[in-house]
Protein backbone atom coordinates (compact mmCIF):
# COMPACT_ATOMS: atom_id res chain seq x y z
CA UNK A 1 0.00 0.00 0.00
CA UNK A 2 1.16 3.51 -0.70
CA UNK A 3 -0.28 6.83 0.32
CA UNK A 4 1.36 10.12 -0.65
CA UNK A 5 0.80 12.85 1.89
CA UNK A 6 0.10 16.29 0.51
CA UNK A 7 3.22 18.52 0.79
CA UNK A 8 3.15 20.89 3.72
CA UNK A 9 4.76 24.28 4.16
CA UNK A 10 8.02 24.20 6.12
CA UNK A 11 7.84 25.20 9.76
CA UNK A 12 9.78 28.21 10.99
CA UNK A 13 11.51 26.29 13.80
CA UNK A 14 13.81 23.52 12.61
CA UNK A 15 16.67 21.58 14.15
CA UNK A 16 19.67 21.46 11.81
CA UNK A 17 19.58 17.65 11.74
CA UNK A 18 15.84 17.19 11.40
CA UNK A 19 12.91 18.45 9.41
CA UNK A 20 9.20 18.22 10.01
CA UNK A 21 6.81 16.65 7.52
CA UNK A 22 3.09 15.95 7.48
CA UNK A 23 1.84 16.20 11.03
CA UNK A 24 5.12 16.30 12.97
CA UNK A 25 4.87 19.94 14.00
CA UNK A 26 4.57 18.94 17.67
CA UNK A 27 8.15 17.65 17.50
CA UNK A 28 9.42 21.10 16.56
CA UNK A 29 7.50 22.68 19.43
CA UNK A 30 8.96 20.13 21.83
CA UNK A 31 12.53 20.70 20.56
CA UNK A 32 12.15 24.47 20.70
CA UNK A 33 10.85 24.34 24.27
CA UNK A 34 13.87 22.46 25.68
CA UNK A 35 17.11 24.51 25.79
CA UNK A 36 20.11 22.53 24.57
CA UNK A 37 23.74 23.05 23.67
CA UNK A 38 25.25 20.98 20.89
CA UNK A 39 28.55 19.39 21.89
CA UNK A 40 31.06 17.28 20.01
CA UNK A 41 32.47 14.28 21.91
CA UNK A 42 35.86 12.92 20.84
CA UNK A 43 37.04 9.43 21.83
CA UNK A 44 40.54 8.13 22.40
CA UNK A 45 41.70 4.92 24.14
CA UNK A 46 44.94 3.77 25.66
CA UNK A 47 46.25 0.25 26.35
CA UNK A 48 43.30 -1.67 24.93
CA UNK A 49 43.25 -5.45 25.12
CA UNK A 50 45.03 -7.21 22.26
CA UNK A 51 42.64 -9.85 20.90
CA UNK A 52 44.46 -10.61 17.64
CA UNK A 53 47.06 -13.38 17.44
CA UNK A 54 49.38 -12.11 14.73
CA UNK A 55 48.70 -8.36 14.96
CA UNK A 56 47.12 -5.80 17.26
CA UNK A 57 43.40 -5.21 17.71
CA UNK A 58 41.38 -3.24 15.13
CA UNK A 59 39.20 -1.17 17.49
CA UNK A 60 35.86 0.55 16.98
CA UNK A 61 33.84 2.47 19.55
CA UNK A 62 30.03 2.22 19.65
CA UNK A 63 28.00 4.78 21.59
CA UNK A 64 24.68 3.91 23.20
CA UNK A 65 22.28 6.33 24.88
CA UNK A 66 19.69 5.43 27.48
CA UNK A 67 16.10 6.56 27.07
CA UNK A 68 14.57 8.89 29.63
CA UNK A 69 12.47 6.99 32.17
CA UNK A 70 13.50 3.50 31.06
CA UNK A 71 16.58 1.32 31.09
CA UNK A 72 16.76 0.45 27.40
CA UNK A 73 19.97 1.34 25.55
CA UNK A 74 19.77 2.50 21.93
CA UNK A 75 22.75 2.65 19.57
CA UNK A 76 23.58 6.28 18.75
CA UNK A 77 26.55 5.85 16.39
CA UNK A 78 29.93 4.28 15.69
CA UNK A 79 33.43 5.58 15.09
CA UNK A 80 35.56 4.37 12.22
CA UNK A 81 37.69 1.24 12.59
CA UNK A 82 41.41 1.85 13.14
CA UNK A 83 43.65 -1.04 12.15
CA UNK A 84 46.41 -2.50 14.30
CA UNK A 85 46.47 -0.26 17.36
CA UNK A 86 45.85 -0.46 21.08
CA UNK A 87 45.91 3.33 21.42
CA UNK A 88 43.33 4.66 18.94
CA UNK A 89 42.44 8.33 18.45
CA UNK A 90 39.15 8.15 16.56
CA UNK A 91 38.55 10.86 13.95
CA UNK A 92 34.77 10.38 13.76
CA UNK A 93 33.01 12.32 16.52
CA UNK A 94 29.68 12.01 18.29
CA UNK A 95 27.54 15.17 18.19
CA UNK A 96 25.03 15.29 21.05
CA UNK A 97 22.51 17.74 22.43
CA UNK A 98 23.43 18.61 26.02
CA UNK A 99 20.42 19.36 28.22
CA UNK A 100 21.63 21.00 31.42
CA UNK A 101 18.65 19.83 33.49
CA UNK A 102 18.52 16.27 32.14
CA UNK A 103 20.66 13.25 33.06
CA UNK A 104 21.89 11.80 29.77
CA UNK A 105 23.32 8.32 30.33
CA UNK A 106 25.96 7.15 27.85
CA UNK A 107 27.65 3.81 27.26
CA UNK A 108 30.78 3.43 25.14
CA UNK A 109 31.44 -0.16 23.96
CA UNK A 110 34.78 -1.12 22.39
CA UNK A 111 35.18 -3.98 19.91
CA UNK A 112 38.02 -5.55 17.94
CA UNK A 113 36.64 -5.75 14.40
CA UNK A 114 37.31 -9.08 12.69
CA UNK A 115 35.20 -8.80 9.53
CA UNK A 116 33.01 -6.42 7.52
CA UNK A 117 29.86 -7.57 9.31
CA UNK A 118 27.88 -4.78 11.03
CA UNK A 119 26.69 -7.33 13.60
CA UNK A 120 28.66 -6.57 16.75
CA UNK A 121 28.27 -10.12 18.07
CA UNK A 122 30.63 -11.21 15.24
CA UNK A 123 33.48 -9.20 16.78
CA UNK A 124 35.56 -9.43 19.97
CA UNK A 125 34.33 -7.36 22.90
CA UNK A 126 37.08 -5.18 24.40
CA UNK A 127 35.15 -3.62 27.28
CA UNK A 128 32.86 -0.69 28.02
CA UNK A 129 32.50 2.55 29.95
CA UNK A 130 29.41 4.11 31.53
CA UNK A 131 29.11 7.85 32.19
CA UNK A 132 26.80 10.80 31.68
CA UNK A 133 27.24 13.61 29.19
CA UNK A 134 27.25 15.98 32.17
CA UNK A 135 30.29 14.16 33.60
CA UNK A 136 32.27 14.79 30.42
CA UNK A 137 31.19 18.42 30.06
CA UNK A 138 31.74 19.10 33.78
CA UNK A 139 35.22 17.55 34.00
CA UNK A 140 38.26 19.82 34.13
CA UNK A 141 38.86 20.98 30.59
CA UNK A 142 35.78 18.93 29.60
CA UNK A 143 38.12 15.92 29.47
CA UNK A 144 37.13 12.71 31.25
CA UNK A 145 39.37 9.67 31.70
CA UNK A 146 37.83 6.40 32.91
CA UNK A 147 38.95 2.80 33.16
CA UNK A 148 37.40 0.44 30.66
CA UNK A 149 35.60 -2.46 32.36
CA UNK A 150 33.47 -5.45 31.40
CA UNK A 151 35.90 -8.38 31.12
CA UNK A 152 36.47 -10.04 34.54
CA UNK A 153 40.08 -10.37 35.60
CA UNK A 154 41.38 -8.21 32.75
CA UNK A 155 42.77 -4.69 32.66
CA UNK A 156 40.95 -3.32 29.64
CA UNK A 157 42.73 0.03 29.36
CA UNK A 158 41.49 3.62 29.55
CA UNK A 159 39.06 5.73 27.57
CA UNK A 160 39.53 9.49 27.13
CA UNK A 161 36.39 11.47 26.34
CA UNK A 162 36.60 15.14 25.39
CA UNK A 163 33.64 17.47 24.84
CA UNK A 164 33.53 20.86 23.15
CA UNK A 165 30.58 23.12 22.49
CA UNK A 166 30.14 23.54 18.78
CA UNK A 167 30.37 26.89 17.07
CA UNK A 168 27.70 27.76 14.51
CA UNK A 169 30.27 28.50 11.76
CA UNK A 170 29.09 27.00 8.45
CA UNK A 171 32.25 27.47 6.36
CA UNK A 172 34.36 24.60 5.05
CA UNK A 173 37.78 24.65 3.43
CA UNK A 174 39.16 22.59 0.56
CA UNK A 175 42.91 22.14 1.07
CA UNK A 176 45.72 20.27 -0.65
CA UNK A 177 49.26 19.65 0.57
CA UNK A 178 52.49 18.21 -0.77
CA UNK A 179 55.84 17.46 0.88
CA UNK A 180 59.49 17.49 -0.19
CA UNK A 181 62.53 15.56 0.98
CA UNK A 182 60.88 13.79 3.91
CA UNK A 183 63.02 11.46 6.00
CA UNK A 184 63.45 7.93 4.65
CA UNK A 185 61.98 5.50 7.19
CA UNK A 186 61.62 2.18 5.36
CA UNK A 187 64.61 -0.17 5.15
CA UNK A 188 63.84 -1.56 1.69
CA UNK A 189 62.05 1.48 0.25
CA UNK A 190 61.41 5.13 0.90
CA UNK A 191 58.52 6.23 3.14
CA UNK A 192 54.74 5.84 2.94
CA UNK A 193 53.77 9.25 4.34
CA UNK A 194 50.45 10.58 5.60
CA UNK A 195 49.37 13.67 7.57
CA UNK A 196 47.37 13.88 10.81
CA UNK A 197 45.70 17.18 11.77
CA UNK A 198 44.88 18.19 15.36
CA UNK A 199 43.18 21.25 16.82
CA UNK A 200 44.40 22.57 20.16
CA UNK A 201 42.29 22.67 23.33
CA UNK A 202 42.28 25.19 26.17
CA UNK A 203 44.19 22.81 28.48
CA UNK A 204 47.04 22.44 25.99
CA UNK A 205 45.94 19.02 24.71
CA UNK A 206 45.07 18.28 21.09
CA UNK A 207 42.04 16.66 19.41
CA UNK A 208 42.47 14.78 16.14
CA UNK A 209 40.34 16.20 13.33
CA UNK A 210 41.60 14.71 10.04
CA UNK A 211 43.88 12.09 8.48
CA UNK A 212 45.00 12.15 4.86
CA UNK A 213 45.41 9.04 2.75
CA UNK A 214 48.76 7.24 2.61
CA UNK A 215 50.98 7.89 -0.44
CA UNK A 216 53.18 4.85 -0.95
CA UNK A 217 56.96 4.73 -1.43
CA UNK A 218 57.92 8.38 -1.86
CA UNK A 219 59.72 11.19 -0.03
CA UNK A 220 57.91 13.80 -2.13
CA UNK A 221 54.20 12.97 -1.76
CA UNK A 222 51.25 14.94 -3.17
CA UNK A 223 48.15 14.21 -1.13
CA UNK A 224 44.64 14.45 -2.53
CA UNK A 225 42.68 17.61 -1.80
CA UNK A 226 40.28 17.20 1.14
CA UNK A 227 37.40 19.17 2.57
CA UNK A 228 37.07 19.86 6.29
CA UNK A 229 34.61 22.08 8.11
CA UNK A 230 36.05 25.13 9.86
CA UNK A 231 34.17 23.94 12.92
CA UNK A 232 36.14 20.68 12.93
CA UNK A 233 39.48 22.35 12.16
CA UNK A 234 39.35 25.16 14.72
CA UNK A 235 35.70 25.53 15.85
CA UNK A 236 35.55 28.99 14.31
CA UNK A 237 38.61 30.34 16.19
CA UNK A 238 40.90 31.44 13.35
CA UNK A 239 43.93 31.84 15.64
CA UNK A 240 43.64 28.48 17.40
CA UNK A 241 46.77 26.37 16.96
CA UNK A 242 46.52 23.57 14.43
CA UNK A 243 49.18 20.88 14.78
CA UNK A 244 50.10 18.65 11.83
CA UNK A 245 52.07 15.44 12.33
CA UNK A 246 53.77 13.54 9.50
CA UNK A 247 54.04 9.75 9.70
CA UNK A 248 55.44 6.86 7.70
CA UNK A 249 52.71 4.22 7.50
CA UNK A 250 53.52 0.67 8.60
CA UNK A 251 51.27 -2.33 8.06
CA UNK A 252 51.46 -3.44 11.71
CA UNK A 253 50.16 -0.08 12.97
CA UNK A 254 53.47 1.08 14.47
CA UNK A 255 53.66 4.13 12.21
CA UNK A 256 57.02 5.93 12.31
CA UNK A 257 56.94 9.57 13.38
CA UNK A 258 58.70 11.77 10.81
CA UNK A 259 58.04 15.18 12.31
CA UNK A 260 55.51 17.94 12.94
CA UNK A 261 54.69 21.61 12.49
CA UNK A 262 52.03 24.04 13.71
CA UNK A 263 49.88 26.56 11.91
CA UNK A 264 46.42 28.15 12.21
CA UNK A 265 43.38 28.78 10.05
CA UNK A 266 44.45 32.40 9.67
CA UNK A 267 47.89 31.40 8.38
CA UNK A 268 46.47 28.75 6.06
CA UNK A 269 43.96 31.24 4.66
CA UNK A 270 46.85 33.12 3.01
CA UNK A 271 46.85 30.28 0.48
CA UNK A 272 49.82 29.12 -1.55
CA UNK A 273 52.69 31.42 -0.63
CA UNK A 274 56.05 31.51 1.10
CA UNK A 275 54.16 31.77 4.41
CA UNK A 276 52.70 28.30 3.96
CA UNK A 277 55.84 26.26 3.44
CA UNK A 278 56.46 24.48 6.75
CA UNK A 279 59.57 22.81 8.07
CA UNK A 280 58.81 19.36 9.46
CA UNK A 281 60.63 19.06 12.78
CA UNK A 282 61.38 15.90 14.76
CA UNK A 283 62.21 17.16 18.30
CA UNK A 284 64.20 14.04 19.24
CA UNK A 285 66.42 14.25 16.16
CA UNK A 286 66.83 17.99 16.67
CA UNK A 287 68.00 17.40 20.24
CA UNK A 288 70.53 14.76 19.23
CA UNK A 289 72.02 16.22 16.05
CA UNK A 290 73.69 19.62 16.10
CA UNK A 291 73.53 20.00 12.32
CA UNK A 292 69.87 18.95 12.14
CA UNK A 293 67.84 21.28 9.92
CA UNK A 294 64.52 19.52 9.38
CA UNK A 295 62.93 16.25 8.29
CA UNK A 296 61.56 17.73 5.10
CA UNK A 297 59.02 20.41 4.26
CA UNK A 298 55.24 20.45 3.74
CA UNK A 299 53.70 22.98 1.35
CA UNK A 300 50.10 24.15 1.12
CA UNK A 301 49.12 23.92 -2.55
CA UNK A 302 45.59 25.33 -2.36
CA UNK A 303 43.08 26.74 0.12
CA UNK A 304 39.48 27.43 -0.94
CA UNK A 305 36.71 28.50 1.43
CA UNK A 306 33.19 27.27 0.78
CA UNK A 307 30.07 28.14 2.73
CA UNK A 308 28.23 24.94 3.52
CA UNK A 309 24.59 25.20 2.55
CA UNK A 310 22.02 23.58 4.82
CA UNK A 311 18.91 21.53 4.28
CA UNK A 312 16.90 24.54 5.39
CA UNK A 313 18.50 26.71 2.67
CA UNK A 314 16.95 24.45 0.03
CA UNK A 315 13.55 24.44 1.75
CA UNK A 316 13.61 28.24 1.94
CA UNK A 317 14.56 28.29 -1.74
CA UNK A 318 11.40 26.38 -2.64
CA UNK A 319 12.42 22.70 -2.80
CA UNK A 320 9.31 20.59 -2.20
CA UNK A 321 9.44 17.43 -0.07
CA UNK A 322 7.08 14.70 -1.25
CA UNK A 323 6.13 12.12 1.40
CA UNK A 324 4.74 8.64 0.63
CA UNK A 325 3.71 6.06 3.24
CA UNK A 326 3.73 2.30 2.46
CA UNK A 327 2.11 0.00 5.05
CA UNK A 328 2.68 -3.77 5.17
CA UNK A 329 -0.67 -5.57 4.76
CA UNK A 330 0.72 -9.12 4.80
CA UNK A 331 -0.97 -11.67 7.03
CA UNK A 332 2.09 -11.79 9.29
CA UNK A 333 1.44 -8.26 10.48
CA UNK A 334 -1.83 -7.19 12.05
CA UNK A 335 -0.87 -3.55 11.70
CA UNK A 336 -0.93 -4.28 8.09
CA UNK A 337 1.36 -4.18 1.08
CA UNK A 338 0.70 -7.72 0.08
CA UNK A 339 -3.08 -7.79 0.28
CA UNK A 340 -6.03 -9.21 -1.63
CA UNK A 341 -8.10 -6.38 -3.06
CA UNK A 342 -11.81 -6.29 -3.70
CA UNK A 343 -13.79 -7.09 -5.71
CA UNK A 344 -11.83 -9.93 -7.41
CA UNK A 345 -9.34 -10.75 -4.64
CA UNK A 346 -6.24 -10.03 -6.73
CA UNK A 347 -2.95 -9.77 -4.80
CA UNK A 348 -1.33 -6.32 -4.97
CA UNK A 349 2.02 -5.03 -3.76
CA UNK A 350 1.33 -1.47 -4.82
CA UNK A 351 -2.17 -0.10 -4.24
CA UNK A 352 -3.51 3.29 -3.21
CA UNK A 353 -4.52 3.26 0.43
CA UNK A 354 -7.52 5.51 -0.13
CA UNK A 355 -8.72 3.28 -2.96
CA UNK A 356 -8.31 5.99 -5.61
CA UNK A 357 -5.16 5.49 -7.75
CA UNK A 358 -6.09 8.56 -9.85
CA UNK A 359 -5.99 10.77 -6.75
CA UNK A 360 -4.11 8.87 -4.01
CA UNK A 361 -3.22 11.90 -1.89
CA UNK A 362 -4.06 12.01 1.80
CA UNK A 363 -4.25 15.19 3.86
CA UNK A 364 -1.31 14.82 6.24
CA UNK A 365 -0.73 11.98 8.70
CA UNK A 366 -4.33 12.16 9.90
CA UNK A 367 -5.52 11.50 6.33
CA UNK A 368 -3.12 8.54 6.00
CA UNK A 369 -4.41 7.00 9.23
CA UNK A 370 -8.03 7.51 8.23
CA UNK A 371 -7.44 5.85 4.84
CA UNK A 372 -5.57 2.99 6.56
CA UNK A 373 -8.37 2.17 8.98
CA UNK A 374 -10.93 2.42 6.19
CA UNK A 375 -8.97 0.06 3.93
CA UNK A 376 -8.65 -2.56 6.67
CA UNK A 377 -12.37 -3.17 6.30
CA UNK A 378 -12.17 -3.94 2.58
CA UNK A 379 -8.84 -5.72 1.90
CA UNK A 380 -7.64 -9.13 3.04
CA UNK A 381 -4.26 -9.42 4.76
CA UNK A 382 -2.14 -11.71 2.63
CA UNK A 383 1.44 -11.91 1.33
CA UNK A 384 4.27 -12.12 0.44
CA UNK A 385 6.09 -9.02 1.76
CA UNK A 386 7.66 -7.31 -1.28
CA UNK A 387 9.38 -3.95 -0.91
CA UNK A 388 10.64 -3.50 -4.50
CA UNK A 389 7.26 -2.53 -6.06
CA UNK A 390 6.63 0.44 -3.73
CA UNK A 391 10.28 1.58 -3.96
CA UNK A 392 10.08 1.44 -7.77
CA UNK A 393 6.73 3.26 -7.67
CA UNK A 394 8.22 6.30 -5.86
CA UNK A 395 11.43 6.03 -7.91
CA UNK A 396 9.41 6.54 -11.12
CA UNK A 397 8.25 9.91 -9.81
CA UNK A 398 11.73 10.84 -8.51
CA UNK A 399 13.36 9.99 -11.86
CA UNK A 400 11.25 12.62 -13.62
CA UNK A 401 12.39 15.53 -11.38
CA UNK A 402 16.17 15.70 -10.96
CA UNK A 403 16.70 19.48 -10.91
CA UNK A 404 16.50 19.86 -7.13
CA UNK A 405 13.01 21.33 -7.13
CA UNK A 406 11.56 18.20 -5.52
CA UNK A 407 12.76 15.43 -3.20
CA UNK A 408 10.90 12.21 -2.40
CA UNK A 409 10.71 10.39 0.93
CA UNK A 410 9.18 6.90 1.21
CA UNK A 411 8.18 5.59 4.66
CA UNK A 412 7.70 1.80 4.85
CA UNK A 413 6.00 0.35 7.93
CA UNK A 414 6.66 -3.41 8.13
CA UNK A 415 7.03 -6.37 10.48
CA UNK A 416 10.54 -7.10 9.18
CA UNK A 417 9.86 -10.28 7.16
CA UNK A 418 10.87 -9.51 3.56
CA UNK A 419 10.31 -11.83 0.60
CA UNK A 420 12.11 -10.05 -2.26
CA UNK A 421 15.48 -9.14 -0.74
CA UNK A 422 17.45 -9.37 -4.02
CA UNK A 423 14.94 -7.24 -5.93
CA UNK A 424 14.76 -4.73 -3.06
CA UNK A 425 18.54 -4.33 -3.02
CA UNK A 426 18.51 -3.71 -6.77
CA UNK A 427 15.73 -1.14 -6.34
CA UNK A 428 17.71 0.67 -3.62
CA UNK A 429 20.90 0.72 -5.73
CA UNK A 430 18.92 2.22 -8.63
CA UNK A 431 17.09 4.70 -6.36
CA UNK A 432 20.38 5.92 -4.84
CA UNK A 433 20.95 7.90 -8.06
CA UNK A 434 17.64 9.73 -7.60
CA UNK A 435 16.39 12.54 -5.31
CA UNK A 436 14.93 10.01 -2.90
CA UNK A 437 15.22 8.58 0.63
CA UNK A 438 13.65 5.52 2.25
CA UNK A 439 12.67 5.20 5.92
CA UNK A 440 11.83 1.74 7.26
CA UNK A 441 10.05 1.43 10.61
CA UNK A 442 10.07 -2.14 11.94
CA UNK A 443 7.04 -3.09 14.02
CA UNK A 444 6.75 -6.11 16.30
CA UNK A 445 9.17 -8.61 17.89
CA UNK A 446 10.72 -10.06 14.71
CA UNK A 447 14.46 -10.09 14.01
CA UNK A 448 15.35 -7.20 11.73
CA UNK A 449 18.69 -8.41 10.32
CA UNK A 450 17.45 -7.83 6.75
CA UNK A 451 16.42 -4.26 7.60
CA UNK A 452 19.80 -3.53 9.19
CA UNK A 453 21.46 -4.80 6.00
CA UNK A 454 19.28 -2.52 3.88
CA UNK A 455 20.13 0.43 6.16
CA UNK A 456 23.71 0.18 4.86
CA UNK A 457 25.37 2.44 7.44
CA UNK A 458 28.42 0.18 7.75
CA UNK A 459 28.31 -1.87 4.52
CA UNK A 460 26.82 -0.05 1.53
CA UNK A 461 23.95 -1.94 -0.15
CA UNK A 462 24.98 -3.66 -3.39
CA UNK A 463 23.30 -5.58 -6.19
CA UNK A 464 24.87 -7.46 -9.11
CA UNK A 465 28.30 -6.05 -8.30
CA UNK A 466 27.09 -2.43 -8.14
CA UNK A 467 27.07 -0.47 -4.89
CA UNK A 468 24.53 2.18 -3.97
CA UNK A 469 25.80 5.60 -5.01
CA UNK A 470 24.91 7.01 -1.59
CA UNK A 471 23.19 5.94 1.62
CA UNK A 472 19.44 6.51 1.21
CA UNK A 473 17.93 4.11 3.79
CA UNK A 474 17.24 4.69 7.48
CA UNK A 475 15.92 1.80 9.60
CA UNK A 476 14.35 2.30 13.03
CA UNK A 477 12.84 -0.50 15.18
CA UNK A 478 9.65 0.78 16.80
CA UNK A 479 10.08 -1.38 19.92
CA UNK A 480 13.14 0.62 20.99
CA UNK A 481 10.88 3.61 21.60
CA UNK A 482 8.22 2.04 23.80
CA UNK A 483 8.58 4.04 27.00
CA UNK A 484 7.48 1.86 29.91
CA UNK A 485 7.47 4.87 32.24
CA UNK A 486 4.35 6.13 30.51
CA UNK A 487 5.92 9.23 28.95
CA UNK A 488 4.35 8.50 25.57
CA UNK A 489 4.70 12.03 24.12
CA UNK A 490 8.43 12.24 24.74
CA UNK A 491 9.14 8.70 23.49
CA UNK A 492 7.18 9.33 20.29
CA UNK A 493 9.02 12.63 19.82
CA UNK A 494 12.33 10.76 20.05
CA UNK A 495 11.04 8.18 17.56
CA UNK A 496 10.08 10.95 15.14
CA UNK A 497 13.49 12.61 15.49
CA UNK A 498 15.39 9.36 14.85
CA UNK A 499 13.13 8.42 11.94
CA UNK A 500 13.95 11.75 10.27
CA UNK A 501 17.56 12.01 11.48
CA UNK A 502 19.33 11.00 8.24
CA UNK A 503 17.03 12.72 5.76
CA UNK A 504 18.81 16.14 5.73
CA UNK A 505 22.25 14.62 5.09
CA UNK A 506 20.89 12.19 2.47
CA UNK A 507 19.15 15.14 0.80
CA UNK A 508 22.34 17.23 0.87
CA UNK A 509 24.46 14.35 -0.49
CA UNK A 510 22.22 14.20 -3.57
CA UNK A 511 22.38 17.97 -4.10
CA UNK A 512 26.18 18.05 -3.63
CA UNK A 513 26.90 15.19 -6.02
CA UNK A 514 24.69 16.83 -8.67
CA UNK A 515 26.11 20.32 -8.09
CA UNK A 516 22.65 21.72 -7.33
CA UNK A 517 22.67 24.95 -5.32
CA UNK A 518 19.64 26.21 -3.38
CA UNK A 519 17.57 28.88 -5.07
CA UNK A 520 17.67 32.23 -3.30
CA UNK A 521 14.81 32.60 -0.86
CA UNK A 522 12.10 34.95 -2.09
CA UNK A 523 12.18 38.37 -0.42
CA UNK A 524 9.78 38.81 2.49
CA UNK A 525 6.41 40.27 1.56
CA UNK A 526 6.30 44.05 1.95
CA UNK A 527 2.82 45.55 2.05
CA UNK A 528 2.28 48.57 -0.18
CA UNK A 529 2.84 51.95 1.40
CA UNK A 530 -0.28 54.09 1.56
CA UNK A 531 0.33 57.86 1.45
CA UNK A 532 -2.32 60.10 2.87
CA UNK A 533 -2.62 63.34 0.89
CA UNK A 534 -3.96 66.23 2.86
CA UNK A 535 -5.07 69.41 1.17
CA UNK A 536 -4.38 72.57 3.09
Amino acid sequence: MWAPAKPTAPTSKMDSRYTSTAGLGDLNQLSAAIPATRVEVSVSCRNLLDRDTFSKSDPICVLYVQGVGNKEWREFGRTEVIDNTLNPDFVRKFILDYFFEERENLRFDLYDVDSKSPNLSKHDFLGQVFCTLGEIVGSQGSRLEKSIVGIPGKKCGTIILTAEELNCCRDAVLMQFCANKLDKKDFFGKSDPFLVFYRSNEDGSFTICHKTEVVKNTLNPIWQAFKISVRALCNGDYDRTVKVEVYDWDRDGSHDFIGEFTTSYRELSRGQSQFNIYEVINPKKKGKKKKYTNSGTVTLLSFVVETEVSFLDYIKGGTQINFTVAIDFTASNALGFGAKLPPDGRISHEFALNGNPQNPYCDGIEGVMEAYYRSLKSVQLYGPTNFAPVINHVARYASSVKDGSQYFVLLIVTDGVISDMAQTKESIVNASKLPMSIIIVGVGPAEFDAMVELDGDDVRVSSRGKYAERDIVQFVPFRDYIDRSGNHILSMARLAKDVLAEIPEQFLSYMRTRGIKPSPAPPPYTPPTHVLHTQI
